[in-house]
């Protein structure tokens, strides 16, 4: 199981928004995305970061090449979930709904938003961003 959200700082968060983009990458890879015209300095700090972050089981390696591809384990939605899930905890005593009803009035929802939230509060379908009137 993977360590709560909060243990992920802003530079592993980086490197796993570079993951959700492509298959996998290499450190090289990830370095030149990271920081373009790096030095052996930054490619070492990327080299740290994914041991890291291998340890805390949100990347995988491939170690069957020569060299080694990296892949993302914890995916966005999970992210999104863990982050939302502490932060009810620590502000709403554990309740998501003053946590949406926040983001819902503070910012303008397109009608395909609303239907997509509309689908997910009455668990209608699978796919929440269909809107309604295009169901079966």
């Amino acid at each position: 199981m993977a360590r709560p959200a909060r243990d992920i700082t802003e530079s592993e968060l980086a490197i796993l928004r570079v993951l959700w983009e492509r298959p996998s990458a290499t450190i090289r890879q990830l370095t030149d995305v990271l920081y373009p015209g790096g030095a052996a300095a930054q490619y070492a700090t990327v080299q740290k970061l994914l041991e890291r972050m291998e340890a805390k089981g949100y990347v995988q390696r491939d170690r069957s090449l020569f060299v080694h591809q990296f892949t993302a384990v914890l995916d966005r939605d999970e992210l999104i979930g863990q982050r939302l899930r502490a932060l009810a905890e620590t502000l709403c005593d554990g309740s998501l709904t003053p946590l949406m009803t926040h983001l819902a009035r503070a910012q303008r929802l397109t009608e395909t938003e609303r239907e997509a939230l509309r689908a997910i509060i009455e668990g209608e379908g699978n796919d929440p961003g269909t809107p309604r009137s295009k169901r079966k």
